[in-house]
């Protein structure tokens, strides 16, 4: 039978508030138990006193035979009694001599054999003590009652002793049960929550991967488990939304493509048709010159189209070494129709970079870099393609700079968000750069962003990268 957290979390708690009632409880019983003893001491020592008070007249009597301090001798027996009464009826259970009956019976013979010599009324006249039987029976209850308070004190130093180990002990099982509760909750709350906000963080940023399963049988696995679902969808929701964004771009690039394709088709057209003109003649080297250049344009449309459809076609992540120049070569000439005339481009890329990436991928984030640029220059300015070959820690950085109206500081947090996006015009989803986003982290690389408004934008991406620098 599985246990589920909240059972769990009750279960310590109950356990921990069980072990800190007892713990006090204890404590509570030795602190009562000291205030017993010290009170029974009080008390002891008091009749104690009263006693050695007896005692001291008793000596007085015998040697001065004064009634009046035979009298003081028995007062002072009678409340020593009568305090030992109290002790008995009040404290008998605490006290360390159990036979507290027979030390107040004893007490009780002394009395007795004090009051035998008060002279009775009609015979004043007292006959000789029988001081060697009473000095006998004070003597006793001297010893008895130093021996009693001996024993108490003894006690109290030990319970003292005892509370300092149990306040020890107390502590030290307060510990272990906080450190355990604490164990419990970091393996089986803190964890599963961590692993929860580190998922949801990476969501957030745009990185769907799951969270990693546990088998507690609770309400984490459940979560973790609807979560896991959840992400699953939004993988499969965020793949249509990067086709989707593909074919928006796709759009977008209609005009400059028609334009690409009109001019081979033009050039095919007018080759055919002086062709036909010149059929009839035997300049065969012309007619093969018109030919070959035919030929020349069809591959062209037929590169134009296979990039298209390269761009358009949804493949698995799929890095490889690719010329990075090469790649950026076939982008612009996708987007030549594309960009103004007003714009002026430069490239600086050697020619001998190569590196590891999805080239199809990349191509998306250049297409969009490179078209968020042009729009942000409507009234012309230069867009700046650079890239550095990989360094000594084999990474690779490109830049795409414009000299537009630039971002301001408070939105540049927020242009890899989903949706977000400055235009007003309608040109823009807000969906390029979070997808570039996605797109970069999926190579582990990073992409960021420097802008000054009125200045411009530069767009860093940073790639790790395994395939060294080639010489041509």
């Amino acid at each position: 039978m599985t246990i589920g957290i909240r059972k769990k979390i009750t279960i310590s708690f109950a356990l921990f508030i069980l072990a800190s009632t007892l713990i006090w409880f204890l404590n509570y019983y030795k602190y009562q138990l000291l205030t017993e003893k010290l009170q029974i001491i009080e008390k002891k020592d008091h009749a104690f006193n009263m006693i050695l008070e007896a005692r001291r007249y008793e000596k007085n009597f015998f040697l001065f035979h004064n009634t009046e301090d035979l009298a003081h001798s028995i007062d002072y027996i009678k409340l020593a009694e009568a305090r030992l009464k109290e002790i008995i009826s009040v404290h008998g259970r605490y006290t360390a001599e159990r036979d507290l009956k027979a030390k107040h019976q004893a007490l009780l013979d002394y009395l007795g054999a004090l009051e035998a010599l008060t002279p009775s009324p009609g015979n004043e006249s007292a006959s000789e003590p029988p001081n060697d039987r009473i000095r006998d029976l004070g003597r006793i209850m001297t010893d008895d009652f130093e021996s009693m308070l001996s024993q108490e004190r003894r006690q109290v130093i030990q319970l003292v002793h005892e509370s300092g180990y149990y306040l020890y002990i107390a502590l030290a099982a307060i510990f272990v049960v906080t450190f355990g509760i604490a164990v419990f909750m970091y393996f089986n709350i803190n964890t599963p929550l961590k692993s929860i906000e580190t998922a949801i963080d990476k969501i957030a940023s745009g990185t769907y991967a799951g969270i990693p399963a546990i088998a507690s049988g609770d309400v984490f696995e459940s979560l973790i488990t609807s979560l896991n679902h959840m992400i699953q969808e939004l993988n499969r929701r965020n793949e249509q939304l990067v086709q989707s964004e593909k074919l928006a771009s796709l759009g977008t690039l209609t005009s400059g493509v028609a334009h690409e394709l009109n001019n081979p088709l033009n050039n095919i057209s007018t080759s055919v048709q002086i062709l036909l003109e010149e059929l009839e003649d035997d300049n065969l080297a012309f007619k093969r010159e018109l030919l070959e250049e035919t030929e020349k344009q069809i591959e062209r449309a037929r590169d134009i189209v296979k990039a298209l459809l390269e761009f358009s076609r949804r493949g698995a992540f799929n890095p490889k070494p690719t010329a990075f120049k090469e790649l950026v070569s076939k982008t612009l000439k996708m987007l030549k129709g594309d960009l103004p005339a007003n714009i002026t481009l430069e490239v600086d890329i050697a020619e001998q970079i190569r590196v590891d990436l999805d080239a199809q991928r990349i191509q998306q984030v250049l297409i969009n870099l490179i078209q968020n640029g042009a729009q942000a220059m409507p009234d012309g300015g230069r867009l700046t393609i650079s890239a550095e070959p990989p360094d000594g820690e084999n990474q690779f950085c490109f830049r795409i700079t414009d000299t537009g109206s630039g971002i301001e500081k408070e939105m540049q947090g927020k242009i890899f968000d989903p949706f977000f996006t400055t235009k007003t015009d309608g040109r823009g989803s807000g969906l390029g750069l979070s997808i570039s986003h996605g797109i970069i982290e999926l190579h582990k690389g990073r992409i960021t962003v420097d802008s000054r408004p009125g200045e411009g934008t530069t767009f860093a991406v940073c790639l790790p990268n395994r395939q060294a620098s080639e010489t041509s």
